[in-house]
């Protein structure tokens, strides 16, 4: 087996198992804050009180909170995004890996060497 650049000698399988895992993970956090989105914006809007829901609204999405909210939104994309990278350089990895350790067996039969 071939160690990875990191110097993790892990099996392939159990470095994509571990990728896979962490990307998961973090899709499902980066699902979950883009699926509230809209009911985060109603809750806000609502503790506005008796103004109108346009301007509720306007003054939500003006607001600091709506920023930040907005940035965790996008940083916790990127994070999974970035995981899912990975998971996808490991499975890359693994095949390339294999298609070495075949070239070099064929090398061996055509040289007389055993398998």
């Amino acid at each position: 087996m071939v160690t990875a650049p990191d110097g993790d000698n892990r099996p392939w399988s159990e470095q994509y198992r571990i990728a896979g895992e962490r990307w998961s993970d973090l899709e499902s956090a980066a699902d979950l804050l883009e699926q509230t989105k809209s009911s985060v914006l109603a809750q806000k809007v609502a503790e506005q009180g008796d103004i109108a829901v346009n301007r509720a609204e306007a003054n939500v999405k003006s607001s600091r909170f709506w920023r930040d909210h907005v940035e965790k939104i996008v940083e916790a994309r990127r994070l999974a995004n970035r995981a899912k990278i990975e998971l996808e350089y490991i499975k890359m990895k693994y095949y390339e890996t294999s298609g070495q350790d075949a070239n070099r067996r064929a090398e061996l039969r055509v040289l007389g060497g055993t398998t």
